[in-house]
């Protein structure tokens, strides 16, 4: 039986009107993900058409253009793409991602999932899976649509690649931005994971050893940005050359400047994993290592592939790269301490190998996503091998990294030291305060055993007979009034130093007395260094 509440509506149908209140918000955040898509959409497709515009020998129209934008935008996502119009007629791929690029996609991603998660509609906010999966269903409609009109154009999308590509990144990109509108909180980890692997990964090593292994690539990338500056200017009239000679417009130059600035956070990767060692692929059978280079005469010509190094066995200036591995090991090694002194040389030792296991994970996803296809036969391979660059950054780091930080564990944690050293810090550096002078220290220790009862237990302290006799200091005698609680049996006559006359009874204090510390340890003061 349907029960009707004092308005007339049924309380059946209370839940549906929930979900009708939140329908406008879902719909807001569907059309944000859409609106997200279009806008990298439109902005490249503003940029070729400008250039398209401009070229005084477009070779196809403004649909050709259009075509050309939906590619790139597909390119950016990580989408393999299929150059047809070859001069061998052989059908050649284009899989390498710009980068730079990439930052088009997710920062507009990113920011439909944040707007989203903020909206409201009747003071009810959507919850965190209802805003990535709206905003995620409207980008990825715009996607499928782009993926099928890019088909018609001179660069069309492989449509396995982008069904896998665009879901990927706007995955990541829209999760990033729910996470970050609900306050970057860390949360509990699924229940139906073991409790122990819970209790692990809640430890402070792991927070220590992501930030190690960032800082380790970071180190690299900024490495491998310096190699490549270095190359070009060592190269210099080699690059001025590759880039007049491509083109003779100002559209056309402007062009290629704009692809070689897309393609520096890819130079940059490359260079990293020069500087490790492996190198990266200039074609079959061709790789730029520092041990040697044998060249490549079949490579285009283009500004950024004049700075390759000369070909021939590898140089002392060559070699000279491996700085930026060993700087790299440091970074992972310092930012692997944690600042605490209960913390173990093998916790410590622990946490920079987990850093250098980032720090290879993070540079081999970066080698793959810099690297890819830019033709068929000699171009199927360019770029570095993503299983070798991650191999060798987990090699470098952890060799250099955990020496390293155990040491400056070590460092951090030594003991204090006084003016003459260990040997200085005796019997004549402690304060003569009076409560540890022999006997005074265990008497009042019995006094509060005694009257505690089974709260202390026994510990072994043997305690005197009799009462050592104190020497008052001679140059300031303070007399002050000791107050006794009631109830811990204390014999005035114990008090050193002090008459039974001065002591002043008050009232009794109810509650057990506070539990006896362990471990605690009683150190010397030592005396303030004479002015």
């Amino acid at each position: 039986m349907t029960q009707v509440t004092e308005r007339g509506t049924s309380l059946s149908a209370a839940p549906r009107a929930g979900v009708r209140r939140r329908s406008p918000a879902a719909a807001a955040c569907v059309v944000g993900g859409a609106v997200a898509a279009g806008l990298g959409l439109g902005f490249l497709a503003v940029l070729v058409i400008v250039l398209w515009i401009s070229s005084p020998y477009p070779d196809s129209g403004p649909g050709g253009a259009l075509h050309l934008a939906a590619g790139l935008w597909l390119l950016a996502h990580g989408t393999e793409l299929v150059r047809y119009d070859t001069l061998s007629g052989v059908p050649a791929p284009v899989g390498m991602t710009p980068l730079l690029l990439v930052a088009l996609p997710v920062l507009l991603m990113r920011r439909a999932a944040r707007l989203g998660s903020a909206a409201e509609e009747e003071d009810e906010v959507l919850p965190a899976g209802a805003v990535f999966s709206a905003v995620l269903c409207g980008y990825l409609a715009v996607g499928a649509v782009a993926t099928v009109y890019a088909a018609g154009g001179p660069m069309s999308a492989d449509p396995i690649s982008a069904a896998w590509h665009i879901p990927l990144v706007a995955v990541l990109a829209a999760a990033g931005g729910v996470w970050g509108a609900r306050g970057r909180p860390l949360g509990p980890l699924p229940s139906w994971l073991p409790g122990g692997v819970r209790r692990a990964v809640v430890r402070p090593r792991y927070a220590l050893a992501l930030r190690a292994g960032a800082g380790g690539a970071l180190v690299l990338l900024g490495g491998g940005a310096l190699v490549v500056g270095a190359s070009l200017a060592w190269h210099g009239a080699e690059v001025q050359s590759s880039f007049l000679s491509l083109t003779g417009v100002w559209s056309g130059r402007f062009a290629v400047l704009l692809l070689a600035l897309t393609l520096i956070p890819n130079a940059m990767v490359w260079g990293a994993s020069y500087a490790l060692g492996p190198g990266f692929a200039l074609g079959a059978d061709v790789t730029a290592a520092p041990l040697g280079f044998p060249g490549a005469p079949g490579l285009p010509r283009f500004p950024l592939l004049a700075a390759l190094p000369s070909a021939g066995p590898g140089t002392p200036l060559t070699w000279s790269v491996a700085v930026v591995p060993v700087v790299a090991g440091l970074a992972v090694g310092w930012f692997a301490v944690r600042r605490a002194r209960e913390v173990s040389y093998g916790e410590t030792a622990l946490t920079a190998a987990l850093g250098s296991v980032v720090c290879g994970l993070a540079m081999a996803g970066l080698a793959a996503a810099s690297a890819g296809p830019l033709g068929s036969r000699r171009l199927a391979e360019f770029g570095p091998v993503w299983w070798a660059t991650g191999a060798a950054a987990l090699a470098w780091t952890a060799v250099l990294a955990v020496p390293v930080a155990v040491a400056v564990h070590a460092w951090r944690n030594r003991p204090a030291m006084g003016p003459g050293g260990l040997d200085a810090l005796d019997a004549d550096d402690a304060v003569d305060d009076g409560w540890h002078d022999s006997g005074v220290r265990e008497v009042r220790w019995a006094a509060m055993r005694k009257a505690a009862g089974a709260l202390i237990p026994e510990i072994g302290v043997s305690v005197p007979t009799a009462v050592p006799e104190v020497p008052a200091a001679p140059e300031v005698r303070v007399r002050r009034a000791v107050t006794v609680v009631a109830g811990l049996d204390l014999d005035p006559g114990l008090l050193v130093g002090k008459s039974a006359e001065s002591v002043e009874p008050v009232e009794p204090v109810s509650g057990p007395l506070a539990p006896p510390v362990v471990g605690a340890r009683v150190l010397a003061r030592r005396k303030p260094p004479p002015e």
